[in-house]
């Protein structure tokens, strides 16, 4: 999908550097990819932390079954 979207010259520049990426779309893309994935991260974390998930299993029971 196409979009127009004004982005700082700086900022575009840093983020081009931090990506590796050499054309701005693909470094954006990246960006977003990883934004993304750190909110889900951070809800997840959240939800977590509230006791919203019970898993009854031991973690001595997990490592069992990464054989």
């Amino acid at each position: 999908m196409r979009i127009t979207v004004d982005i700082d010259e700086a900022l575009l520049a840093e983020l081009l550097k931090l990506t590796g990426e050499k054309k701005r779309s693909p470094a954006v893309s990246k960006a977003l990819v990883d934004y993304v994935k750190r909110r889900k991260a951070r809800q997840l974390g959240r939800l977590l932390r509230e006791g919203s998930f019970d898993y009854p299993s031991t973690n001595e029971d997990i490592e069992k079954q990464d054989v």
